[in-house]
């Protein structure tokens, strides 16, 4: 069955479809002047009638990486009703992210906290120390789902209290913990490889695909190159299309400690 997008902003926060796989194009626009540095990046869905979905863009003034996710392509900004969510560095050496949804900063919590952002997603990249050019490790640490198949709110009270915190000290509770689907050495090749099924042709260290341990071979996510400046992302329940496109944004962002 095809993808229907009624209501925009409520189909990037809601899971894919069970048994559906929502398959994307994402493309880099670096036109303009400071694009070289600051590109932006489309999502619209890869059938017919490319709908669009989202636009993410790093912002200039933040000390360390923050992109912004907008569901109007022409407005990037912090302020606008269009913001749905943002991808943070959470760590110096460029190997930790949050994903956030639209909601307040904890200092600016109402009473009963219903106001605070969620936090949606992190992604965690293995430092490469040995400079080896090998495939990226990745693991990706998402809230888990109530028995209505819908997203557990997540919402840190502090930097403590989040997701990448309750994951390195292995508290686990309504959190899914999902990992890069290793790569198959190729002889022929002389490449690590993984199967697409034709959805990635150009080889990339950006190309991953998420799996969980207990089901490797239920694609979660996948995202890969298909020129220079287009890529395909398809994404599975129980992840949307904000946490897929987070994830892929954060593949993008040079990182010192694992390239």
């Amino acid at each position: 069955p095809p993808v229907e997008v009624d209501n925009l902003e409520e189909f990037v926060l809601r899971p894919a479809p069970q048994g559906l796989s929502v398959k994307c194009r994402v493309t880099r626009d670096k036109r303009g002047m400071d694009r070289g540095l600051y590109p932006t990046y489309y999502l619209h869905l890869d059938n017919d009638k490319k709908v669009f979905l989202l636009a993410g863009r790093k912002r200039k003034k933040s000390k360390t990486s923050n992109y912004l996710i907008s569901i109007d392509p022409t407005d990037l900004s912090r302020g606008g009703e269009n913001f749905i969510g943002k991808l943070r560095q959470s760590n110096l050496m460029g190997t930790k992210f949050t994903v956030f949804d639209n909601g307040a900063n904890p200092d600016r919590a109402n009473a009963d906290w219903s106001n605070v952002r969620q936090e949606l997603s992190a992604v965690v990249y293995e430092t490469n120390v040995l400079g080896f050019k090998g495939p990226r490790k990745m693991t990706v640490i998402i809230p888990g789902m109530n028995a209505d198949n819908e997203r557990v709110p997540i919402r840190p009270r502090n930097d403590n209290d989040g997701l990448l915190m309750r994951w390195q000290n292995r508290n686990m509770d309504n959190i899914i913990e999902l990992h890069n689907k290793a790569p198959v050495w190729n002889d022929e090749t002389q490449s690590y490889v993984l199967n697409f099924h034709g959805r990635v042709t150009h080889a990339s260290v950006k190309n991953f695909q998420i799996v969980h341990a207990d089901d490797p071979d239920y694609i979660v996510m996948q995202f890969g190159r298909v020129a220079d400046d287009a890529f395909t992302m398809d994404y599975n329940y129980p992840l949307c299309a904000v946490q897929a496109f987070a994830i892929a944004l954060s593949s993008f962002d040079g990182k010192l400690a694992c390239e």
